[in-house]
């Protein structure tokens, strides 16, 4: 009997055993997660650029001659630095240098002549005053006088129009002077030839209106760099010139540049199909920090509308659902939790209600398995 109450025993621990290795294989596997712990901190409220937008030069000129003609001088190449009023191009031009020189000298001809008629004319008033002095002493005739009277008035006449004639020449100087600046490219401001398209003996041949071609010279002030980007409508009534902006450029992967917003346009782009944007202009708020980019770099910029320092927080991406989050327990298992919240950009957001400091919310909701009432174990930790 005691040998069969045995057995009975062992069958049973047996029959336990196996229930509770079944069991054990049967028990839901925690999963791993990543947490951040809800600690205070800075929160902004920012809105972005829906497209990439672009690094732009303060000032940049593509120029070419107004005029076609061939090349005989181009002192410069690319990459060279230049200062504004530098000679950067200049085309045949001998007919018209003849021209400059033809009017210069007829302005000195002019110049002459009008001294002539001026020193004749002061000769001829000399005159007609001592006769009419003359004729009060019954010396000369009263008809003499009134001749001398009339010659004087004549040649001060030619005097008068000598001297117009002198802003006629002039005129004339600064005709010919304007039709050679046409055949010459100088710098209108200093900075970098980035491009040049041309060659010494080749002939440059003005666009056709309404035709864009190649300009001859491509002139680029590289010290004063810019971010233009494309603000959602919806968003751009919010952003005033003078707000803080964040800057980001895919050259420079993980910097972050303060700006400041310069201007908003006052018109609405609608370029593509229900997407109406409005383009803004960032300043970067330490120029130096734009020594080594390049106009054309896509860039984004970030406009702050609200700052808030020191306020609960949690990363915007631990959100879901209209504010709900997930929380870690002390026993190791999932809980929703509904918020109130408060300003929040890409980043982070402001929390008002709904969590303590020190709590450990999952920011990795997207994985399976991850949901309330799991179990889960820690795989990476953020603070």
């Amino acid at each position: 009997m005691q040998k069969r109450h045995r057995h009975l025993l062992i069958s049973l621990l047996v029959i336990i055993a196996v229930g509770a290795l079944f069991a054990y294989i049967k028990r839901p596997h925690p999963v791993s997660v990543a947490v951040y712990k809800v600690a205070p901190g800075e929160v902004l409220s920012t809105v972005t650029n829906t497209r990439a937008g672009t690094l732009k030069a303060c000032h940049r000129s593509r120029i070419s001659p107004s005029i076609g003609g061939q090349i005989v001088s181009l002192p410069v190449k690319k990459g060279d630095r230049v200062k504004a009023g530098q000679l950067l191009l200049e085309m045949w031009n001998d007919d018209l240098l003849a021209q400059l020189k033809l009017a210069q000298h007829q302005y000195q001809r002019t110049m002459a002549l009008a001294h002539q008629a001026c020193i004749m004319a002061e000769v001829a008033q000399r005159d007609a005053r001592r006769l009419r002095s003359l004729v009060k002493k019954n010396m000369v005739s009263k008809e003499s006088v009134d001749q001398a009277s009339s010659e004087a008035q004549a040649k001060l006449a030619a005097c008068e129009a000598a001297n117009i004639q002198i802003k006629v020449s002039q005129s004339k100087i600064d005709v010919a002077q304007a039709a050679l600046d046409r055949t010459r490219l100088t710098a209108p401001f200093s900075g970098r030839v980035a491009e040049l398209n041309g060659e010494l003996g080749e002939f440059l041949t003005p666009s056709p209106v309404g035709v864009a071609t190649l300009p001859a010279i491509d002139l680029i002030d590289y010290t004063c760099l810019y971010v233009s980007a494309p603000i959602d409508e919806v968003d751009a009534p919010q952003i005033r010139s003078g707000m803080p902006a964040r800057i980001s450029l895919d050259a420079f992967s993980g910097q972050i540049f303060e700006g400041v917003v310069r201007r908003v346009a006052a018109y609405v782009l609608d370029r593509e199909k229900q997407s109406r944007t409005v383009e803004i202009e960032v300043d970067f708020k330490n120029p130096e920090n734009t020594s080594r980019m390049l106009p054309g770099y896509s860039a984004d910029a970030e406009v702050i509308l609200q700052r808030r320092e020191k306020v609960l927080r949690i990363p915007s991406e631990a959100l879901f659902d209209e504010n709900k989050v997930l929380v870690l327990n002390n026993e190791g298992q999932l809980a929703q939790r509904q918020l109130k919240t408060g300003i929040s950009n890409w980043n982070y957001t402001e929390v008002l209600d709904g969590l303590s400091a020190g709590e450990q919310v999952v920011t990795s909701i997207e994985r399976e398995g991850v949901k309330a009432g799991a179990y889960a174990v820690i795989e990476t930790r953020h603070d």
